[in-house]
């Protein structure tokens, strides 16, 4: 397979900002400090324009390792068009989030944890690096976002 030439970094950020605002899904990586074996899942994200917020239950290992570190890395798409984000992360019990947010990510995911019995917990990511690329082309300049601020002017 011939690989696409390498995007700009401007496209790139609107790569990005068009899966974070279409995608539905992203793998969670999370891990507690204790060196215990990393633990990864999908869950279903909304972005607002400058967080994910995502949800899980309370007890779950990826509920309890975001609790806990207030870290994570996220994946979103294909291996051959990845979008890297890490982030810390804000615990939101469901008591606080306000019911139009709520409602969107129930609109957005296909599920309102707010209506299952099982303990949910919001989790608010706010990226502080985001890296994206296709092929071995775009690995320089991979880096979009640095320490919480875009290096692509809009």
């Amino acid at each position: 397979m011939t690989p696409q030439p390498a995007r700009p970094a401007k496209q790139r950020k609107l790569d990005t900002l068009h899966r974070l605002e279409h995608d539905e899904d992203v793998w969670v990586a999370t891990a507690v400090a204790d060196g215990a074996a990393p633990y990864l899942v999908p869950l279903s994200f909304l972005w607002d324009g400058e967080t994910l917020l995502l949800a899980t239950p309370a007890t779950s290992p990826t509920g309890r390792n975001l609790k806990e570190t207030g870290l994570v890395r996220l994946g979103i798409g294909p291996t051959r068009d990845v979008t890297m984000i890490e982030g810390t992360v804000d615990t939101v019990p469901p008591a606080e989030l306000t019911e139009a947010e709520g409602d969107r990510f129930a609109a957005k995911t296909g599920f309102d944890p707010r209506e299952l019995a099982t303990p949910y917990l919001y989790f608010r990511v706010r990226p502080r690096r985001i890296q994206a690329w296709r092929e071995a082309n775009e690995l320089a300049g991979r880096t979009l976002m640095r320490d919480g601020a875009w290096l692509v002017a809009d």
